[in-house]
């Protein structure tokens, strides 16, 4: 699939999505499907790193975003 991933080394993207913990100061792992216009579609609160890949996959298909040429399977 064709889609850009964020890395928020800094946690900028955190504190302005709301979900920085202040206390520990990390943020929650959640992840965000952004529209081709700029808005949030979906929001995953419940990710799971060992299945992460798969649900991300899975989500996508379901939100219906085209598959690349040639991407893998």
């Amino acid at each position: 699939m064709d889609y850009p991933i964020l890395s928020d080394a800094d946690g900028t993207v955190a504190q302005a999505y709301g979900v920085r913990v202040p206390v520990v100061g990390v943020a929650s792992r959640w992840t965000f499907y952004i529209g081709k216009d700029g808005r949030v579609v979906d929001i995953d609160k419940n990710v799971k790193a060992a299945t992460h890949g798969q649900a991300v996959a899975a989500r996508l298909k379901e939100l219906q975003v085209p598959r690349r040429t040639g991407a893998r399977q």
